[in-house]
């Protein structure tokens, strides 16, 4: 029997990179994406491989959780009709914004990289436990390490910096990910988290150039960190989409959870703060809040 993967933000970058490694594997690989003629040419370059199984895309703004739910909604109905497993969710969706934004209400950066991955694995949750082993990969990054660790609110006080911003949303998808894991132990679907490293991809060739991005401290020496940076985002997207795919397929996982694979594509420990019980705690309420499983 065939099994299905699904990867979002798949049609470009590291997460058709993603897919590429994923139908290279044998898996039937849904791409999701916003816009149609990027996911028919990443259909298209996956299917220039000749895959065991013909790949396909569905349309979804991942910012727009009402989109992200009708998403779930067909991901689950597809699976239920063909029969197939849903065997692997990568949630490779993320963005940075240099001005601050909102999206029903809530800060960006909060949604797209937290709250929308967080609301389409739960939904998934039945589909995904019905086709285990299966496995949920949860993208992280490594600008958790200068994010402000309050969860009070979705959106912490003080000024809009949307590098601190973003961190702060992946530092609130990586607890998310370990206390997922946690929960799901035992019922055969896996959790990992994993962390690309560095690419040259259009985030860190577009916003995270702008110095605006960062507290008026590191602004001073934005100029040697972009630098420093821009050495260890200069490889190829699909370098950075290993880790990914060995959390994903690597047969020594099998019956793991709880891991987050650096990018080196190799078990390494998480950041202490995305274990602490307060940040777990104060994770799950306000995911809870902003994105209830029922829709008010």
């Amino acid at each position: 029997m065939r099994k299905a993967a699904v990867v979002t933000a798949g049609t470009a970058g590291i997460g058709l990179e993603t897919a590429l490694g994923l139908a290279d594997a044998g898996f039937a690989v849904t791409v999701i994406g916003r816009d149609a003629e990027r996911g028919a040419k990443a259909v298209e370059r996956i299917n220039a491989t000749a895959p065991a199984h013909p790949a396909r895309f569905l349309s979804a703004d991942l910012a727009s959780l009402e989109q992200v739910r009708a998403l779930a909604h067909e991901i689950a109905a597809d699976q239920a009709a063909s029969g197939e497993p849903l065997a692997v969710l990568v949630n490779n969706v993320g963005a940075m914004f240099a001005e601050r934004q909102t999206r029903g209400g809530v800060e960006a950066s909060f949604v797209v990289n937290h709250l929308s991955p967080y609301l389409l694995t739960e939904l998934l949750l039945p589909t995904l436990t019905a086709g285990a082993p299966s496995r949920i990969v949860n993208v992280t990054s490594g600008a958790i390490t200068v994010a402000k660790r309050v969860f009070d609110a979705a959106e912490p006080p003080g000024g809009y910096y949307g590098f601190h911003w973003y961190g702060r949303a992946k530092l609130a998808n990586l607890a998310y990910t370990l206390d997922l894991a946690a929960r799901l132990d035992g019922t055969g679907v896996s959790v990992f988290a994993a962390d690309p490293g560095g690419a040259a991809t259009d985030m860190t060739n577009g916003t995270m150039t702008d110095p605006k991005i960062v507290s008026p401290g590191l602004r001073l020496l934005w100029p040697l960190v972009r630098r420093t940076f821009e050495r260890s985002t200069s490889g190829p997207a699909s370098a950075a989409a290993r880790p990914s795919i060995v959390a994903a397929t690597d047969g020594a996982l099998t019956g793991r959870t709880g891991i987050l694979i650096g990018a080196r594509a190799q078990p390494v420990s998480p950041h202490r703060a995305a274990a602490d019980p307060r940040v777990v705690q104060a994770v799950r309420r306000l995911s809870e809040r902003h994105a209830p499983l029922a829709p008010a």
